[in-house]
């Protein structure tokens, strides 16, 4: 598993910046964004260190896809039976800022377009 000892996610795993962690499994993690963009906004983040989607994705499969198996179970524990957002970005001009890739899990008000 490979890890960026600069990179803040790959801190919040390692355990050494604390986090409000909603969900854990073997391969990812998950914690509340501290400037939620709705009354439900978690990352769901892979435990491995990737830049984006893409590149999670080619090297690891499996764990792209339980990125989406947590964002399920965790938007099931927070009540969001009437639906929810999942966002990538991916890239400066996606307003990525942190390279590591993480899952926005949005939701608790409608979720309208464009978003905000």
């Amino acid at each position: 598993m490979s890890t960026d000892p600069e990179c803040i996610f790959c801190r919040i795993v390692a355990g050494s910046i604390p986090a409000d962690i909603v969900h854990e499994s073997p391969t990812t993690l998950a914690f509340r964004d501290l400037q939620p963009q709705a009354p439900v906004h978690v990352l769901v983040i892979p435990r491995s260190h990737y830049p984006n989607a893409g590149e999670l994705a080619r090297h690891e499969p499996a764990t792209a896809a339980h990125l989406l198996d947590a964002a399920r179970e965790i938007a099931e524990s927070e009540g969001l039976l009437r639906g929810y957002r999942l966002v990538f970005n991916t890239g400066e001009q996606a307003h990525q800022t942190v390279f590591h890739v993480h899952l926005h899990l949005l939701g608790g008000r409608s979720m309208g377009w464009p978003p905000g």
